[in-house]
């Protein structure tokens, strides 16, 4: 177990962010700070280390606004452009600490990461490009890294197999809409649950509330908070006020101890 934690919910909001470009509904609108969602993306902080799950396009700004300087090694959950795409965004933390940034992801998405970022990956790098480690998540191994132990979750992204984690009693799982059933098992006994739910509606490849709120009561956490979601879920505010005792609206920004 990897006891005092600390997460920070460095970006809560699905792949367009919030408020989403030339939308005027009452969320995008919204003053409310709380309605503000960067691209998914948390910062767990144990024994001294941090581990960054998915570096999305809002990567910078988020470390910045929290003032993170940091980081011990990056954990993909998969390779879709809003968890991957800040990648390049590791240089002045590979400047600052003089060596390459740990990257712990499946295979597929480590040659994703080759294609996309391929600068980074040449023969002969130029020089200032990012630096990059690439270590390999496999299939019922657990993680060390840094001393600290890490338990990867299989979830299922339509029809797209992907990863959550496990941190001691701190689960994470972002973009999804299936567990298999030995998988849940895994994930059961979690004190603290952070879950995908997108909107209200049903979607193909993400949980949506309902869904959501129905996985939440399988696992049982004693706390359960909602990432990933779109505008379409509405107004904090509102949202959050209807849900059970145990679960909560995350936030950008918002800090739980574990």
């Amino acid at each position: 177990m990897n006891k005092g934690m600390e997460i920070t919910f460095l970006g809560t909001g699905t792949s367009q962010g919030v408020p989403v470009i030339g939308c005027r509904c009452p969320v995008c609108q919204s003053t409310d700070d709380r309605d503000k969602r960067l691209r998914t993306s948390a910062l767990v902080s144990t024994q001294n280390k941090n581990f960054v799950i998915d570096a999305g396009p809002d990567f910078r700004q988020q470390l910045l606004r929290e003032n993170i300087s940091q980081v011990d090694a990056i954990l993909i959950t998969h390779e879709h452009n809003d968890h991957i795409i800040g990648m390049d965004d590791v240089r002045p933390l590979n400047f600052l600490h003089r060596k390459s940034m740990p990257v712990f992801a499946e295979k597929r998405v480590q040659n994703e990461l080759k294609t996309r970022f391929a600068y980074i990956f040449d023969e002969n790098p130029y020089p200032g490009a990012p630096r990059l480690t690439l270590h390999d998540i496999e299939d019922e191994i657990d993680l060390v890294i840094e001393d600290v132990r890490i338990t990867p979750i299989r979830a299922w992204h339509g029809n797209l197999p992907v990863l959550g984690f496990r941190f001691g009693d701190f689960t994470y799982l972002s973009d999804l809409n299936y567990l298999e059933d030995e998988v849940l098992n895994k994930v059961k006994g979690t004190k603290y649950l952070a879950i995908d739910a997108l909107h209200h509606s049903f979607h193909h490849s993400h949980l949506n509330l309902k869904q959501a709120l129905q996985m939440i009561e399988i696992i049982q956490p004693d706390q359960a908070y909602l990432i990933h979601m779109s505008h379409r879920m509405g107004r904090h505010e509102e949202v959050d006020a209807t849900l059970p005792e145990n679960v909560r609206l995350a936030y950008d920004g918002m800090k739980i101890s574990c």
